[in-house]
């Protein structure tokens, strides 16, 4: 070990700005692919409803001069949807996971008190007759709506919501933790005073946004008479066809309206298509990276390897073995590496928490420290792998060659 820290010391400068390098490259590529991790995690989430059965649509009026239009078409709009070939199930909603439709509300553990709400809003869907069904969710405890329990609900016309609801499991935890939700109240409206009783369970609902505020799957539903979102269960090789189906029928009952169909899949596809777009962003720039601290190295270790052929052959006169001249190389090359990777474990630290501040991201675990320096350590190694190999088979007689 001391030939080489003696060498090394000779060549401080060089050694410095490889190691620096190096620790540039730790601190960037072990922050990056614990973004493509997480995003590639989020990406393979469930959403807890049949994303390749569901087609859904919203309208918006037009106004033709003819006013107000006394008569609410809901029960005749999924009359006509209901009779579309290849649908089995309709339900409104005013919102799915992932759709970015995001409605939120405050919840309160105790009525009327402050300090017993949580402290950010949780997402709210309401739902109409048979959405369980049509959307496929589960039910982990507890029953689905009874038909009494639909009321006419609308958060921003000062209506009481109804009494009843179904929650998610992460939900039920911040309320009552290690407890069963069943029979349990919570309350709503700004100051705490509607109660809701929880009559079912599910173990997973994505939210129609996923954010450090609202997370990830905590939710509640509503049983409402109707809301502005139509949803369609169909068969998954009829989804096309009824996409292009429901403009038809929607404006058969009514013609003074526009109509926005969509595939659910494809929501659920372009909600992540920034996270796409971001991962393959972060492997180009973590490859460019990885490649360019590897030819720093190549390009290090072949000048070392020609500014010291005569000394390699005067340790080859004197008895050094091919494979003790490689693991010399390959030993340095580690040792500046591990340096590099010490410096860039901090940065790699400093430059998480900045991220978590200012872009919501999680907290990075310990392990992906390990992982970014064995991914160094092996690239260090593959990259002095070739001039260390051409150095030990530097021959003795190299050595007597300008005596």
């Amino acid at each position: 070990m001391h030939p080489v820290v003696s060498a090394l010391k000779y060549h401080k400068t060089t050694v410095v700005l490889v190691a620096l390098e190096i620790a540039l490259t730790c601190a960037i590529v072990t922050n990056a692919l614990f973004l493509v991790g997480d995003r590639m995690a989020a990406m393979r989430m469930t959403t807890g409803v049949a994303d390749n059965e569901l087609v859904w649509a919203r309208t918006t009026g037009l106004d033709l001069g003819q006013g107000d239009k006394p008569v609410d078409d809901t029960d005749a709009d999924l009359a006509a949807l209901r009779s579309i070939p290849g649908v089995e199930s309709v339900t409104t909603t005013n919102s799915l996971p992932l759709s970015r439709n995001s409605w939120g509300s405050g919840v309160f553990r105790r009525p009327g008190d402050a300090k017993s709400d949580l402290s950010d809003p949780v997402v709210q869907y309401l739902g109409s007759h048979d959405m369980l069904k049509t959307l496929g969710i589960k039910l982990s405890a507890g029953r689905d709506f009874l038909p009494q329990e639909y009321v006419d609900f609308n958060p921003f016309k000062n209506q009481p919501p109804p009494s009843v609801a179904i929650v998610t499991h992460t939900l039920a935890e911040q309320l009552w933790p290690r407890q069963s939700p069943i029979g349990k109240t919570f309350w709503l409206d700004s100051r705490g005073k509607k109660p809701v009783q929880v009559v079912g369970e599910i173990d997973h609902l994505l939210n129609p946004e996923i954010s450090k505020s609202l997370g990830v799957d905590r939710s509640y539903i509503l049983p409402v008479t109707h809301s502005d979102t139509y949803v369609l269960r169909v068969r998954s090789d009829r989804r096309g066809a009824v996409k292009l189906a429901i403009p038809k029928v929607l404006q058969g009952t009514d013609p003074a309206r526009m109509v926005d169909a969509h595939i659910y899949s494809n929501t659920v596809s372009d909600y992540y298509h920034g996270d796409r777009a971001m991962v393959w962003l972060l492997l180009v720039v973590t490859g460019c990276l990885l490649a360019l601290t590897a030819l720093g190295v190549v390009g290090l270790s072949s000048f070392w390897v020609q500014q010291r052929t005569r000394s390699i052959g005067i340790r080859r006169a004197i008895g050094a073995q091919r494979h003790d001249i490689l693991r010399y190389f390959q030993f340095e090359n580690l040792l500046i590496v591990s340096a590099g990777i010490v410096i860039g474990s901090l940065g790699a630290v400093g430059l998480n928490l900045w991220l978590m501040q200012h872009y919501e991201l999680a907290h990075m675990p310990l392990a992906w420290l390990a992982s970014g320096a064995v991914v160094l350590w092996l690239l260090g190694q593959l990259a002095v792998l070739g001039p260390a190999l051409r150095a030990s088979h530097v021959p003795p007689v190299v050595a007597t060659r300008s005596v």
